[in-house]
């Protein structure tokens, strides 16, 4: 069973995923931030905690990442979907399977949540270590993923 989709939606569908994941990437900067600030609050001074805790880096920083979770699994699934729908074939190359890899490393980093509320420092340097990771070859992908739209900006002219 075959689905005729407009070509104007086809054509267009292409910016979608851009779009969200350069919006993902201030996300994700944003997210590890407001992580390093909830690790200075928990081993900050009496005094200097106190005035941390007001600003609630905790919440902010579980909340966000719970919603590039969410998002990061839809923007991935839905940039497959696009290029299939728009090539019939996945490009499989460093691009797809780096953006598989975040996908992968930031719903582990995520499931760490609970050990971590248990104080595990263990899957505290962990999660630390797939954020980095995330952030660093989410950089590359911003890159990678611009030489793409290139691409079908030529092919479109």
């Amino acid at each position: 069973m075959t689905v005729d989709i407009p070509e104007h939606i086809k054509v267009w569908s292409q910016f979608g995923h851009p779009i969200l994941m350069w919006l993902l990437f201030g996300l994700t900067v944003y997210a590890s931030y407001l992580g390093i600030q909830w690790r200075r609050t928990r081993t900050a001074d009496k005094d200097l905690k106190k005035e941390l805790l007001l600003k609630d880096f905790k919440t902010r920083h579980y909340q966000l990442g719970s919603l590039l979770l969410a998002l990061m699994v839809i923007g991935n699934m839905g940039g497959m979907a696009i290029t299939y729908i728009n090539n019939g074939k996945l490009f499989v190359g460093p691009h797809l399977l780096v953006g598989l890899s975040i996908t992968t490393m930031i719903a582990v980093s995520a499931s760490l949540s609970p050990l971590m509320q248990k104080g595990n420092e263990l899957a505290r340097y962990t999660h630390i270590t797939f954020n980095i990771l995330i952030v660093s070859l989410f950089g590359w992908q911003a890159i990678s993923g611009m030489n793409i739209l290139i691409k079908i900006l030529d092919r479109m002219s």
